[in-house]
C-alpha cells in the first residue's frame, strides 16, 4: 500500500549538476514534485545506488537476505547475473532467483546467463542453449544478456553464441561483456558484435581502448578482484562511460558497505561528485533501461537521504515510496527460502589425489600462481620431490596441491599444483567454484584434502577448512552456493572459516574468494577444471608435469 509524504533536504540534481534546498513530494509511490524552498535541513536527497554487475549468489545470500543488508547502504537496485545458480540448476535456477526476489524491496534486474556452461572444458550442472535464452529474454524480468564469457565464440562467430546475441538485439536488450586482457584488435570485433560493457579491465590502458571502441567500463571492487585504484582515474577523462560494480562480494564485506564505499573513495580522491554519483546512480538505469527512479517527477520514488557528500552515510532508503531503511535498520520481513540443489558425488579417499611420477629426486611441474586481489593467474613452474612414486607438495616453496572434483557425477578428480595460498597445514575447499561450481580444494596433504572434500559432500555443498585436527563447515544448502541464513549470521560463519584458513597460514586477503576463481577457464592464464589443467591463453588442456603438452 502506497503512502504520500514529503521530505525536505538538500536536493542533489545529477542532471543539472546542482544542489539546492528542496521539498520532495511523494504521492502513491512516485515523485510528484520537487519544490525549491528557502531553507532545508543539512541532509542530502539523491537517487539510490545501483550495483551495475553482481552475482547475488557470491554474497552467499538469497535475494531477500541480500536486500535486507544492501539497502542499509543505499543500494536500491542491482544488475544481477544469475549464471552461478544457472550453472548448477539451469533455467530453474534463474526462475528461483526471480521468485525469491519478488519478496524483496530492492529492485533486482536479472540477466539471461549467456554461458551455461562457460566453456566445454568443464562439467556444469546444466546447459542453456539459444532457444532457452530466447525464452528468458522474452520475460519482462530479464533485462539483458549476461556477460558473454565465451569471447572465442564471439571472435570466431560460433553459431550458438551469435544466436544468443541476436536474440538480445531482437528484444532490444543490451549484451554484457567479459573480456579480460583482450588485445585491442580483438576488442574491435568483440564490441562490433554488440557487446556493450566490460567489468574485467585491470589496467587503465585496457579500459581506454575498450572505451575507444564503444564499451562502457564498470569499475569493479569485489572481494577478490579489486580494480578501483587502477581505473578510478577514468573519472578525469571519461566519466560518462563509467559505472560501479561488485561482481562478487562475500557476506563479511557486504555487511560493512556496498557501492556507497566506492562513491566515498572516488570523491575523497578529488573527482567531481556529480560525475561519481551519476556513475553510481543514473548510468546503470539508463544503460539497462531499468524501472528505477531517477528523482524526476513521475519516477518511482527510489531515493536515499545521506548525511553528507563526503562519507555518504545513509540515513534513509526509500524504494517505490516505502521507507525501507532508517538509521541503519532495515524494515523488511525475514523471508524463509526454499531449497534447490543438484549434487551427485561419492565420498573420496586420500589415494584419489596422488599424482604419480617416475622415481627421481625432483620432478618439474607446471604451477598455477594465484594473485591476491585478482581473478587472473600466472603460469609458473616448480621442482618438487618425489616420494614412493608420488609427487609431494612443498610448503617452503609455497607449492600446494589443487584439485577439482565433479559434483554432478562420480568421476576421478583433476589434480595439479598451485602457489601463493600460503597454507602450512590442512586444506580448504568450496563448492563455490566459478562457473560450474564443482568442488575445488587446495591443501598441503592428500589426507586433509580428502577430509575437507568429504565434509562438503556430506552437507551437499558449502565451504570448509580442515586443519589442526578439526574440520569447520559452512553449509550452503541452496545450490551449494547460498545459505538460508540472514546476512549477519552468514558473515559471522564466513569470518570463522576465513580466520581458520588464515590460521593455517594463508596470506590471501580473501582465500575462499580467490579459491572460487581457480577453476574458471575463461580468465587467464592457468586454471584447473574438473577435466584437467587448462591453459586459458592457448585455450587448451596442458599437463601438470612440465614440458609434456597435450
Amino acid at each position: 500500500m502506497y503512502t504520500s509524504f514529503y521530505i525536505d533536504g538538500q536536493f542533489v540534481d545529477l542532471v543539472q549538476r546542482t544542489c539546492y534546498p528542496a521539498r520532495v513530494i511523494v504521492l502513491d509511490g512516485k515523485i510528484h514534485e520537487v519544490m525549491h524552498v528557502p531553507q532545508a535541513p543539512a541532509q542530502y536527497i539523491l537517487p539510490g545506488f545501483v550495483d551495475a554487475h553482481i552475482h547475488i549468489e557470491s554474497s552467499m545470500l538469497t535475494p531477500t537476505a541480500f536486500s535486507r543488508v544492501a539497502t542499509v547502504y543505499g543500494t536500491v537496485a542491482t544488475v544481477s547475473d544469475p549464471h552461478e545458480i544457472a550453472n548448477v540448476c539451469g533455467v530453474a535456477g534463474v526462475h528461483y532467483m526471480i521468485e525469491n526476489a519478488r519478496n524483496a524491496a530492492l529492485k533486482f534486474n536479472f540477466g539471461a546467463p549467456s554461458c551455461v556452461p562457460a566453456t566445454g572444458f568443464e562439467t556444469a550442472g546444466a546447459i542453456i542453449d539459444s532457444d532457452q535464452i530466447k525464452e528468458l529474454l522474452a520475460m519482462q524480468e530479464i533485462r539483458y544478456l549476461a556477460e558473454m564469457m565465451n569471447f572465442p565464440g564471439v571472435l570466431y562467430e560460433d553459431e550458438e553464441v551469435m544466436k544468443k546475441i541476436a536474440w538480445a538485439k531482437y528484444y532490444g536488450k543490451p549484451v554484457d561483456g567479459h573480456a579480460p586482457q583482450m588485445p585491442e584488435d580483438d576488442v574491435i570485433r568483440y564490441a562490433g558484435a554488440g557487446i556493450t560493457t566490460d567489468h574485467e579491465c585491470t589496467t587503465l590502458e585496457e579500459a581506454l581502448y575498450k572505451i575507444r571502441h564503444g564499451m562502457k567500463i564498470l569499475i569493479r571492487e569485489g572481494s577478490a578482484a579489486k580494480n578501483f585504484e587502477a581505473l578510478v582515474p577514468l573519472f578525469a577523462t571519461h566519466p560518462d562511460q563509467l559505472m560501479f560494480c561488485s561482481d562478487d562480494k562475500h557476506p563479511d564485506e557486504l555487511v560493512r558497505g556496498h557501492i556507497n564505499q566506492l562513491v566515498a573513495r572516488a570523491v575523497a580522491k578529488g573527482y567531481d561528485v556529480y560525475d561519481v554519483l551519476f556513475a553510481a546512480c543514473i548510468a546503470p538505469v539508463r544503460h539497462y533501461k531499468l524501472e528505477v527512479g531517477q528523482l524526476r517527477p513521475g519516477d518511482a520514488a527510489d531515493f536515499i537521504v545521506v548525511e553528507d557528500l563526503v562519507d555518504f552515510t545513509v540515513l534513509q532508503t526509500y524504494i517505490d515510496g516505502h521507507l525501507v531503511v532508517k538509521g541503519g535498520i532495515n524494515f523488511e520481513n525475514v523471508y524463509v527460502p526454499e531449497i534447490i540443489n543438484q549434487f551427485n558425488c561419492l565420498p573420496v579417499a586420500a589415494a584419489d589425489f596422488a599424482i604419480e611420477a617416475s622415481e627421481e629426486a625432483l620432478q618439474p611441474v607446471q604451477v598455477i600462481e594465484a594473485l591476491d586481489g585478482q581473478l587472473i593467474t600466472t603460469a609458473g613452474t616448480a621442482n618438487l620431490a618425489v616420494t614412493n612414486g608420488v609427487i609431494c607438495t612443498d610448503t617452503v616453496q609455497d607449492v600446494l596441491k589443487i584439485a577439482v572434483v565433479n559434483r554432478y557425477a562420480p568421476a576421478p578428480p583433476a589434480i595439479g599444483f598451485i602457489r601463493n595460498f600460503g597454507l602450512k597445514a590442512g586444506a580448504i575447499a568450496s563448492t563455490v567454484a566459478h562457473d560450474s561450481h564443482n568442488i575445488v580444494v587446495v591443501g598441503v596433504d592428500d589426507e586433509a584434502i580428502a577430509e575437507v572434500v568429504n565434509a562438503l559432500i556430506a552437507v551437499q555443498g558449502g565451504i570448509a577448512v580442515t586443519g589442526g585436527g578439526r574440520t569447520e563447515v559452512m553449509p550452503l544448502p541452496i545450490a551449494g552456493l547460498i545459505t538460508d541464513m540472514q546476512a549477519d549470521a552468514a558473515a559471522a560463519a564466513y569470518v570463522k572459516l576465513d580466520t581458520a584458513a588464515k590460521a593455517l597460514g594463508s596470506t590471501l586477503a580473501a582465500p575462499f574468494m580467490t579459491l572460487s576463481f581457480m577453476a574458471l577457464p575463461v580468465i587467464p592464464s592457468l586454471k584447473m577444471t574438473d577435466k584437467g589443467l587448462f591453459n586459458v591463453d592457448s585455450f587448451n588442456f596442458t599437463t601438470v608435469i612440465e614440458s609434456k603438452q597435450l
